[in-house]
């Protein structure tokens, strides 16, 4: 009986010490670090082997969103462009900060996707990208970015219009809503062409405005390409282009009206002919037409006319003259010169004195509804961009860039006006 007992306790103690031991052993093989028989030496571990599992999951298809994400001063034009190499997009959303859906266009192959519509400036868009690779394996890219504000950006006011018929003395005329001191870089980014292949070049009467022309006028029937590509372009410091556009005009038939205020006649020409002679009534001696080349660059129906408005007042202040219904009117400067009808002058003045405040004066009825009237006709055949040149007033010639009359200067003295 005590033999027994003796033999269990010897027992348990033996099992304690050998897992003791085992215990020892199993610890010094997880935290040695040692190779084993079936790593065969090579070091592999859990971790890489995780890695290596998680590589071979993951999408070989690779999105790039343009601009950076948190990029600002984006382009309202070339910004929001999403490209995929080793796969194709299946899903590409562009919202913005207020959730408003941007359509965009997805290519014919699917590997790129941009809006179809122009950016708004100063807005916050984002961007979600979703593309699979030839296993199917999805891949996904975010980015936000804010584009260029108004108070960083520069625009071109422009005329004439996309698609306009004009007269061959209309000039290409921008306006910049922002001062322009890198002038070389802008006008760099200015091109305007003609079919006729005459030399065009740009001319800037100051920091704001920028003309081009050729050193004749346009040839007629031919057709005029002005392409902008102005984003991006640093105009001063800071402040950057937005537009990328391309307008095209065509030039018409070649008409140039010479009006002469010593004859008291108005001559019109259409590719050299005469076509008609108006007498007309221009400048009073005391108040004298400018003389030289004038270009129509609006044509009113009806419009008002108020002295006070260009310096003809009266001792209180009114102006010398307010007709609220001045018939076919045609502005040839910006100070006020019209070439316009006159209803209520006498008709023995027109062609024998001059009488007006400056303008050119031709016999008309008052509501512009007679098309029999001189002043009728000759609105009628005018056209904006349209020649008409003023002799024998005894004024001075009119200054180039009061109205869209560049064409007072020299061709030497515009082409020094570039600034490339």
């Amino acid at each position: 009986m005590e033999k027994r007992v003796m033999t269990n306790s010897r027992r348990r103690k033996g099992l304690r010490a050998a897992s003791a031991l085992l215990g020892s052993v199993l610890l010094l093989s997880a935290c040695s670090g040692g190779s084993s028989a079936s790593d065969g030496g090579g070091g592999s571990s859990s971790q890489a082997k995780a890695d290596e599992a998680a590589a071979q999951k993951a999408s070989e298809a690779q999105i790039k969103i343009t601009p950076a994400d948190g990029s600002d001063n984006a382009s309202i034009n070339n910004s929001a462009a999403v490209t995929v190499s080793k796969g194709t997009l299946t899903q590409v959303t562009m919202t913005t900060a207020d959730g408003t859906a941007v359509e965009g266009e997805l290519s014919a192959d699917k590997t790129s996707w941009k809006p179809s519509v122009q950016l708004e400036r100063s807005t916050t868009y984002k961007l979600a990208a979703t593309a699979k690779d030839s296993k199917g394996l999805e891949a996904h890219e975010n980015a936000s970015f804010t584009t260029v504000s108004p108070d960083n950006s520069f625009i071109g006011n422009f005329t004439p219009e996309d698609g306009s018929t004009v007269g061959v003395g209309m000039p290409v005329s921008i306006n910049f809503n922002k001062e322009i001191t890198n002038k070389a870089a802008v006008q760099k980014g200015i091109t305007v062409t003609s079919s006729s292949g005459q030399e065009v070049v740009c001319h800037w009467f100051n920091t704001q405005r920028m003309d081009c022309r050729p050193e004749d006028y346009w040839q007629e029937n031919s057709t005029v390409t002005l392409k902008l590509a102005l984003d991006g372009v640093e105009g001063a410091e800071g402040v950057f282009g937005v537009q990328q556009k391309t307008v095209t005009f065509k030039i018409g038939r070649n008409q140039v009206t010479t009006v002469d205020a010593k004859t008291k006649q108005m001559k019109v020409t259409q590719d050299g002919k005469t076509i008609r002679t108006i007498p007309i009534s221009a400048g009073s001696p005391d108040n004298k037409t400018y003389e030289g080349q004038m270009v129509i660059s609006e044509k009113f129906k009806e419009t008002r006319m108020n002295g006070a408005t260009v310096g003809f007042t009266d001792d209180d202040g009114k102006g010398e003259y307010d007709i609220k219904d001045v018939p076919h009117a045609m502005r040839l400067t910006t100070s006020g010169t019209f070439v316009h009808g006159n209803y209520w002058g006498a008709k023995s003045i027109f062609g024998s004195v001059n009488t007006s405040h400056g303008c050119v004066g031709l016999s008309d009825t008052k509501g512009a509804n007679d098309p029999n009237t001189p002043g009728a006709w000759f609105y009628d055949n005018s056209i904006v961009g349209d020649v008409v040149v003023v002799q024998n007033t005894g004024d001075k010639t009119v200054s180039p860039d009061n109205g869209l009359n560049g064409w007072n200067m020299d061709w030497a003295q515009w082409k020094a006006g570039s600034a490339v």
